[in-house]
């Protein structure tokens, strides 16, 4: 990625994410995207116990640990760079969790609004 790609939702430089868990489609610690990342991981957000269930129920099991992926599965509180087509679906079903803009990378707003993502702002 270069720095001009690697822009957050406030225009800001695309701060790191998570490193533990390492999260990001290239498991950089980065809400990073390219053409390889169809689902466009881009939205950083703070787990919680409501949305783990939500993307379980949904087909999408974040919890569960996966060894064979050297996943450890995530718990409420883990930062995790979550697609950002779930996060709208979790928004319209009252289950969205908090966002960390200054790590949401830009591309985000082609699929959710600034407004709708500053409403669930951690700061």
């Amino acid at each position: 990625m270069t720095k001009a790609q690697s822009i957050n939702v406030v225009g800001g430089p695309l701060a790191p994410c998570s490193t533990a868990p390492l999260t990001g489609y290239f498991r950089n610690g980065c809400c990073d995207t390219g053409p390889e990342d169809v689902g466009m991981h881009t939205v950083c957000a703070v787990m919680t116990a409501e949305f783990l269930a939500l993307s379980k129920y949904l087909g999408n099991d974040l919890s569960t640990p996966r060894p064979e992926f050297d996943f450890a599965g995530l718990k409420p509180g883990d930062r995790w760079c979550l697609c950002a087509a779930r996060f709208l679906q979790a928004h319209e079903e009252g289950a969205a969790p908090r966002v960390d803009l200054a790590s949401t990378h830009i591309r985000t707003l082609e699929v959710v609004t600034l407004k709708i993502l500053q409403s669930y702002a951690l700061n």
